[in-house]
C-alpha cells in the first residue's frame, strides 16, 4: 500500500508518522509540499525509510494528477479550498482520497462527485480530522448502541496544557480554519429539523476531572454531514467547541469589532483586509506547538429494550512525550490515516463520495484508535 500525504505542516507530520510507525500494511509514503525543504525536514523528523519527499504545488492540477497516480490513497493536509480539485484528481487516478475538511460548502461540492467516485470504485471522504472527523464516526458508533436515539451532543476542544495570553489558547491548526469556525454559522438539529445557529453563542459550562473551569459554545463545521445523516432519526444534535472559561467572550468582542471581516478597508491610502491582519497577529502572538490536551465528549440519549438510556464517550488525550506528537496531531491526523488505509484495503461499508459516518465501519475504526492509545471512556446510565 502506497500513501500520498499532501502538505508538510503539523497535520502532515502526524499523518506521515502514523503511516510510517503505526501502520504495518503501508509500504511507502510520499510527502508532498510546495516547499521541498519543509517536506525533507519532515522526512528527517519521522525517521523512516518508507518516506520520501517531493515538491508539489497542489494548485497545479496536472502535476498533482501525475503524482497521485499509482498511490493507493491520498490524504490532504492542505487548506480546504483545494479539496474539490484534489477530489477530481483522485477520481481521475483511481486513488482513494480523504482530507481534514472544515468547510461545509466545499464538502457539499465533494459529495456531489459521488457517482463518479463510485464508478471508479474509490472513496472520497471529506472532513476526516478530529471534529468534523473522528467524532462523526463516534456519533454513529454510539447511536448503534440504541434501538432508537433521540439526542446526540458533541463537545470538542484543543487546549494548551499551560494556558497563556488573555485568550488562554494556542494555535494547533490553521488560523484560517480557526476564524472560519468562529464566524460561520453552525448547523444543528432542533426539534427534528435542521437549522442554522450563530457561532459563539449558547455558552455553557462543563467539567472534566482534574481540569479548571471550562466552557463550550457553538462553532461552525463540527457537525459536517451529521445533520443530514441523522435527520428523521434524532430530535436533537449539536456540536460545541470547548475552551477554558472566558475565551468566548474575549474572542467574540474582536469579531464584533470587525477584526474577522474579509471586507477591504482604506487605512493611510492603502487597502487592507482586517481578517488577514488579524490572522497574522494571532499567528505572531499566540503560542503554538506547546504541550496540549484534546478533550472530546459525546452524550447520547435514547432507548434500549424499552428503557431510556444515556451513554457518554469521553476522550482526554495529551501530547505524547515519547514521540513529541501533540494531542491535536494524534486526534486529527491519526483518524485521517486510519480512514485512508481502510479505504485502500476496501475495509469500507460503501464506495463513492460519501460521509465517513456512512462509509466507515465504526467498530474497526475504534479498534484502530485504541491500538494507537486514543482511549474512549464509556459511561452508560
Amino acid at each position: 500500500m502506497n500513501i500520498l500525504v499532501l502538505g508538510a505542516g503539523r497535520m502532515g507530520l502526524g499523518a506521515v508518522f502514523d503511516l510510517a510507525h503505526n501502520s504495518p500494511d503501508v509500504e511507502a509514503i510520499t510527502i508532498a509540499d510546495s516547499d521541498l525543504a519543509k517536506a525533507e525536514k519532515l522526512v528527517e523528523t519521522v525517521g523512516s525509510a518508507k518516506v520520501s519527499a517531493v515538491e508539489l504545488d497542489v494548485s497545479d492540477y496536472e502535476k498533482t494528477v501525475e503524482l497521485m497516480r499509482g498511490h493507493s490513497a491520498a490524504i490532504s493536509c492542505v487548506n480546504y479550498w483545494y479539496n474539490v480539485e484534489l477530489s477530481k484528481a483522485a477520481i481521475e487516478t483511481n486513488c482513494n482520497f480523504c482530507d481534514l475538511g472544515g468547510n461545509n460548502y466545499i464538502v457539499d461540492k465533494q459529495l456531489a462527485l459521488n457517482n463518479e467516485a463510485k464508478a471508479v470504485g474509490i472513496n472520497i471522504t471529506p472532513d476526516c480530522g478530529l471534529a468534523p472527523g473522528m467524532v462523526s464516526v463516534l456519533a454513529m458508533h454510539g447511536a448503534k448502541r440504541f434501538d432508537e436515539v433521540s439526542e446526540i451532543h458533541i463537545r470538542v476542544g484543543g487546549l494548551p496544557q499551560v494556558p497563556k495570553t488573555a485568550l488562554e489558547y494556542q494555535l494547533v491548526f490553521s488560523v484560517e480554519g480557526l476564524i472560519n469556525e468562529y464566524i460561520e454559522v453552525a448547523r444543528v438539529i432542533r426539534d427534528g429539523k435542521i437549522i442554522e445557529v450563530e457561532s459563539m453563542t449558547e455558552l455553557e459550562a462543563l467539567e472534566f476531572e482534574d481540569f479548571p473551569a471550562l466552557e463550550a459554545f457553538q462553532t461552525s463545521g463540527g457537525t459536517s454531514t451529521l445533520p443530514e445523516t441523522f435527520l428523521g432519526k434524532v430530535r436533537e444534535l449539536d456540536y460545541k467547541t470547548i475552551r477554558y472559561a472566558g475565551h468566548c467572550e474575549k474572542f467574540k468582542m474582536m469579531i464584533d469589532l470587525g477584526l474577522c471581516s474579509s471586507e477591504e478597508i482604506l487605512v493611510d491610502y492603502a487597502k487592507i483586509t482586517p481578517r488577514r491582519i488579524f490572522g497574522e497577529l494571532l499567528t505572531k502572538h499566540l503560542p503554538a506547538d506547546e504541550p496540549d490536551y484534546v478533550l472530546v465528549r459525546l452524550d447520547f440519549v435514547g432507548t434500549k429494550n424499552g428503557e431510556t438510556k444515556k451513554l457518554r464517550f469521553d476522550i482526554v488525550d495529551k501530547q505524547d512525550e515519547t514521540t513529541g506528537l501533540s494531542a491535536m496531531m494524534r486526534t486529527t491526523a491519526f483518524p485521517a490515516s486510519i480512514i485512508a488505509q481502510m479505504s485502500a484495503k476496501n475495509e469500507v461499508l460503501e464506495r463513492g463520495a460519501i460521509p465517513q459516518e456512512k462509509a466507515i465501519d465504526s467498530d474497526k475504526f475504534v479498534a484502530e484508535l485504541t491500538r494507537r492509545n486514543i482511549i474512549i471512556k464509556e459511561t452508560l446510565r
